[in-house]
């Protein structure tokens, strides 16, 4: 069992394991952003589209809804889904770039230690020193 535990604390698979949990939860709340918030004004907009009812009838026989050809077991394109989907991928993946690039900020570099210009030759010496390195002269 010891293994394991040092497995889990050397591979990061526990942050792993946290991300794919969390990014599952996140692409139930995107998928119904697509499909209960924003598709329904765009297909209001596009002359009452529901694209989650757009479907090519690919059985020969014709069925008023995607639903009535479920059922008929006809065999159906379903690219209303598809462009749902399509949406839900677009959102998640802007989402993961914006995270990726605030995650990827590089750190402010720091701070070098203060320094002056000694008045006899003119280098550049820490701001508390006594003596310029250079000219040894007392500053």
């Amino acid at each position: 069992m010891g293994g394991f535990k040092e497995f889990l604390m050397k591979t990061n698979a526990l942050a792993l394991a946290v991300g794919v949990i969390i990014g599952g939860a996140v692409g139930k709340v995107v998928a119904s952003l697509v499909g209960d918030i924003l598709m329904p004004p765009i297909g209001l907009l596009l002359g009452n589209v529901d694209f989650s009812n757009l479907f090519l009838n690919l059985s020969g026989v014709s069925h008023a809804t995607l639903e009535e050809a479920k059922k008929a077991g006809a065999a159906t394109l379903n690219y209303g889904a598809f462009i749902n989907t399509v949406v839900d991928f677009g959102i998640v993946a802007f989402c993961v770039y914006v995270i990726t690039k605030i995650a990827m900020k590089p750190a402010p570099a720091p701070a070098g230690p203060a320094m002056k210009e000694c008045p006899l030759c003119g280098e550049s010496i820490l701001k508390v020193a006594k003596k310029c390195r250079y000219c040894t002269s007392a500053v």
